[in-house]
């Protein structure tokens, strides 16, 4: 009878923890290569891994439980996961250089002009970068992850953005605030809202 119990405790232990993991686990998504075209109006921390890495595996039951205390707040950012060696393109793409990297994707694309227009009705004030792969881009990316909190980041073609936008040069930074837009210049002025004009 004794052995009987200590069988049933151990089983009952091991369905618990694999139970935990599972439920874990359902917080975290598994990432493909439709993330790209997928992942317009979110907010994602992505953890690019290499499934031989080691580091990448002990990360795992944590980022598990990252996955289950994001939605457990309520918040907005959902966690995902890439094999960054299966997704070679979309991981260099975010500038995955090791594994481990865990990146935060602040830049939601606007594909098409609906979509464009969706975001100038929905925000007041938001962000675009129009170009490809440049410094310009590093600068926006740097910018974006510390300014998130403020205002809103996307990402788009020249086709998409309004006709009546016109842009001198490319790569280029739009805001877009009350109906209207400006182009940066390459110069940040900082404004001290409590001094008086």
């Amino acid at each position: 009878m004794a052995a009987w119990r200590s069988w049933a405790a151990l089983r009952l232990c091991a369905t618990v923890v694999l139970l935990d993991m599972v439920v874990c686990k359902g917080f975290v998504e598994d990432l493909d290569e439709s993330f790209k075209e997928n992942r317009n109006d979110d907010i994602w921390l992505v953890d690019f891994y290499a499934p031989w890495c080691g580091h990448c595996k002990k990360l795992e039951p944590i980022w598990n439980e990252v996955g289950l205390e994001m939605k457990s707040i309520g918040s907005p950012v959902k966690v995902g996961k890439m094999d960054a060696t299966s997704y070679s393109s979309i991981a260099s793409e975010f500038g995955v250089r090791g594994y481990p990297t865990i990146k935060l994707a602040l830049i939601r694309p606007l594909p098409s002009q609906q979509m464009f227009e969706h975001m100038q009705k929905r925000h007041r004030v938001f962000f675009v970068y129009i170009g490809g792969e440049s410094p310009l881009k590093e600068k926006y990316i740097d910018a974006a992850s510390e300014l998130i909190v403020y205002t809103y980041f996307f990402s788009a073609s020249e086709e998409v953005v309004p006709e009546y936008v016109t842009l001198k040069e490319m790569p280029a930074v739009l805001v877009f605030k009350d109906e209207t837009y400006f182009v940066y210049d390459g110069k940040f002025q900082v404004f001290n809202s409590c001094e008086t004009f």
